[in-house]
């Protein structure tokens, strides 16, 4: 998921396999309706397409979109045979391991940079450039790693649940605290109140539970500590955290579309909320023009440009900022069925993690739902392939429990 070249290739491979097995794939009408749900984005942009200049564009659009309909028609139909814990398991200790490898490479490699990152000088880039030493965006990788961290919390508990031995107890906290550490590390605003907004999601969940309340207090407390502690180290190793989540963040608000005004906008507000609310205005007041249908799926980042000239917003049409946010993304592109659409595809996340009570599942919901407040994931290919993947196996694990509560009364 993090490598987008492997995982294309993986992607590939993966809808090869299930074409040589496709007498294997069973859909009831629910399963359909939910694969329906998950494929929505690629089949709007198939509806729209006429409303693209370039056919060339547009089918490159649809290209990117692909891996949805892969997911949704291949693991959705394979869904009585998918492990959801074991899967999501694999996944925690893997990604962790891969980042942990990339962190000792960019310490070997680029070992200038982070002597300059401990002497405390361009703290701002850290993250950025060793997202940038993996080849994915930061606050894309973030999100990846936020996910991690909340699952990797989540078999903490189940691991006590389950009396595993100390030693697997241990090797879950040693993956915790360094799926934490490399959230912090890579160190973007969202995915990090998200991570902890997703640590109160499962301190709810399992307070709630009938599992032992001492030794969740107990837990919750040894968590807490050590979250605590690693947090307290960074922030002493690396100031310029508090800078970021408090002036920098909310600088020069008075200036909403009318960055160029500000001295040198690339160093100081290039990443801040203003630079945000000012794309978002000229997105907004865009769409409104190119109401009912939009400007077309291949052609939303083009026009957006063209108005920021158009507008004389030079610093924003220098750096071509796209919508940066993704219902304003597909309002942009697709016209009022645009929102909707969004709407649809992630909040059928979040009901099906309400509907299984699951604090991973809605975990997700939250982290990808605000990501893409601040963002536009459904625009990249890992937040398409991320997102469509994964909603794809919640989906698979919903209809799995309800096919067995369905059979239960058969059992009485």
């Amino acid at each position: 998921m993090i490598f987008r070249k492997p995982c294309s290739v993986l992607i590939v491979l993966f809808a090869v396999f299930n074409l040589i097995f496709v007498r294997k794939l069973k859909y009831t009408k629910t399963s359909l309706i939910l694969a329906t749900c998950i494929a929505s984005p690629i089949l709007m942009e198939i509806l729209l397409f006429w409303n693209n200049d370039s056919f060339a564009k547009g089918l490159k659009a649809i290209e990117k979109s692909t891996s949805l309909l892969i997911f949704a028609l291949f693991i959705i139909g394979n869904y009585q045979r998918l492990n959801f814990l074991k899967l999501v398991q694999t996944y925690v200790i893997a990604t962790t391991l891969i980042m942990l490898f990339f962190f000792i490479r960019f310490n070997i490699i680029d070992a200038e940079l982070m002597n300059k990152y401990l002497n405390g000088i361009h703290l701002w880039e850290m993250g950025y450039q060793f997202a940038n030493s993996i080849g994915i965006h930061a606050p894309a990788l973030n999100m990846h790693l936020a996910f991690v961290s909340v699952c990797a919390l989540y078999f903490i508990f189940e691991s006590f649940r389950n009396h595993e031995k100390k030693v697997l107890k241990r090797g879950r906290f040693i993956v915790f605290l360094l799926s934490f550490f490399f959230v912090l590390f890579v160190n973007t605003r969202m995915a990090l109140i998200n991570v902890l907004a997703g640590f109160l999601i499962v301190f709810f969940f399992e307070i709630r539970s009938k599992f032992n309340t001492k030794k969740i207090g107990l837990t919750v407390a040894v968590v807490v500590v050590l979250l605590g502690g690693i947090t307290f180290l960074f922030v002493q190793k690396d100031p310029y955290m508090k800078e970021k989540y408090s002036t920098t963040t909310f600088a020069y608000m008075d200036k909403v579309g009318k960055l160029d005004e500000i001295d040198h906008p690339e160093i100081k507000v290039f990443n801040s909320l203003v630079t945000r609310v000012s794309i978002w205005k000229s997105a907004w007041e865009l769409s409104v023009k190119n109401l009912p249908f939009g400007v077309g799926a291949s052609d939303g980042k083009p026009e957006l440009n063209k108005y920021y000239k158009a507008t004389n917003q030079q610093f924003l049409a220098k750096y071509e900022f796209p919508t940066h946010n993704q219902f304003l993304d597909f309002l942009l592109k697709f016209g009022i069925l645009g929102p909707i659409i969004v709407f649809l595809y992630i909040f059928t996340i979040g009901y099906l993690g309400y509907d299984l009570k699951n604090a991973m599942i809605l975990s997700f919901f939250l982290i990808f739902f605000t990501s893409n407040l601040t963002d536009d994931f459904l625009l990249r290919f890992d937040g398409i392939a991320f997102s469509g993947f994964w909603f794809s196996v919640f989906g698979s694990y919903w209809l799995q429990q309800k096919l067995i509560l369905d059979k239960a009364p058969e059992a009485v």
